[in-house]
């Protein structure tokens, strides 16, 4: 199995397929943004970059997947982004249990992203980087799961992958 896999991430499918699934997690997120008016909250806007994270870890994958070079930059740069995201997704959904300690005003985040000056999303891109909405708030459910507990499981999905197919790499040059 793992020599399979081992093979599949030579293959630029395997990495377009990675791109295809951000993607539609991306469009999915501009959907309940613009169409059902759910505004994204600090936490919602560090998980999309999370998502970005995945699709230029699939890009850089996609260049040349034989080249271990860029193969592994892209399974390394998958890995945090997956890990990153995971992070965030908990924290949202601690927020929106009411697990996570509350100011005076209730389960808040800031309005402004803490990006490096050097990429400040927010200002560049501000109808996809900018905070809007509360974090507290939990405003959709499908299956009776928050769209945090969603991200949870997806990007829960996304890390074990990577991590399969790194072992797959390790495997392979032994």
């Amino acid at each position: 199995m793992l020599n399979k896999l081992f093979r599949f991430s030579h293959q630029r499918i395997s990495w377009l397929l990675l791109a295809a699934t951000a993607i539609a997690l991306f469009v999915t997120a501009l959907w309940f943004q613009h169409y059902q008016h759910l505004e994204p909250c600090l936490l919602c806007v560090y998980i999309r970059v999370a998502v970005v994270g995945i699709l230029l870890a699939a890009l850089v994958g996609v260049v040349s997947p034989q080249q271990s070079a860029l193969r592994l930059t892209g399974l390394a740069i998958w890995i945090v982004s997956a890990l990153w995201g995971l992070q965030q997704s908990f924290v949202l959904v601690e927020k929106q249990s009411g697990q996570a300690p509350t100011t005076l005003f209730g389960n808040t985040c800031d309005y402004i992203p803490n990006f490096p000056n050097w990429m400040p999303l927010h200002e560049w891109l501000p109808e996809l980087f900018q905070p809007r909405g509360q974090c507290g708030d939990e405003a959709w459910q499908w299956l009776g799961v928050t769209m945090a507990q969603w991200m949870v499981i997806a990007f829960s999905v996304y890390l074990i992958a990577a991590l399969v197919i790194s072992i797959s790499q390790l495997a392979r040059n032994r």
